[in-house]
């Protein structure tokens, strides 16, 4: 098993389909922007934790989201309809972070979601390169996702909930914008349940790669993002 050690002045990668079996890449570097945005554009992502270097992966399969192709289930829809949650976008990025840090998950102990972290993906935010679509129950922040986009892609990196399908209100409002800004896929990452169900599908690295590299021809949204006047996801 081969995994190869970032140097601190290069911002490159090593070909992603050199990644283990288990899609670990390389390990060191930082996380500046520069170093962030080309690992993204390049299919690859950081995921570590307090007692770890900084570690860069790069998995095959590829769990995707087409958000041309969600699927919403019933009950959603009847939660979607009653309008007991307020959508918005950018308002709260760090508490969207914090929360999702904060948030337990099975089979995970503490957060990757750490300081460095938080802080590096701040200034993604500020540079408007990282988004927050949050749920809220009057002014009260309950649910949310937060990611980072680059061309006509949307790299998912985590969410949290505190009310019951709060996150994946969440979900069907950013896959329902970005169908309206004519992306083509959500990168989920890591296969999971609760992703499945809305339809998200496992896909070969290779297969991933060519989907991203072709979406990246497009220009990135960037700035503040912000749902049209009368948007609703149904």
């Amino acid at each position: 098993m081969t995994v190869y050690l970032l140097s601190e002045e290069d911002v490159s990668f090593p070909n992603p389909a050199l990644a283990d079996q288990e899609g670990l890449l390389a390990v060191g570097g930082d996380l500046r922007m520069e170093r962030l945005v080309n690992g993204y554009a390049n299919g690859i992502f950081p995921w570590y934790d307090d007692d770890s270097p900084i570690l860069w992966w790069s998995p095959d399969p590829r769990f995707v989201l087409y958000p041309q192709n969600l699927h919403i289930p019933r009950s959603l829809r009847r939660v979607l309809n009653s309008r007991k949650f307020t959508v918005k976008i950018d308002t709260a990025f760090e508490e969207v972070m914090r929360n999702c840090a904060m948030s337990q998950r099975p089979d995970e102990e503490g957060t990757w979601i750490v300081e460095e972290m938080i802080e590096a993906y701040c200034a993604l935010n500020e540079a408007g390169l990282a988004h927050s679509i949050e749920t809220w129950r009057d002014d009260t922040l309950v649910g949310g996702l937060y990611g980072v986009s680059l061309g006509k892609v949307f790299y998912g990196e985590s969410m949290f909930f505190k009310e019951s399908d709060a996150s994946k209100v969440a979900l069907v409002w950013l896959a329902r914008l970005l169908v309206a800004a004519g992306f083509e896929m959500i990168d989920c990452q890591q296969v999971t349940d609760n992703l499945e169900r809305f339809g998200a599908v496992a896909i070969s690295r290779e297969e991933f790669l060519d989907t991203l590299h072709n979406a990246l021809d497009a220009p990135t949204i960037q700035g503040q993002w912000t749902f049209p006047e009368d948007f609703f996801p149904l």
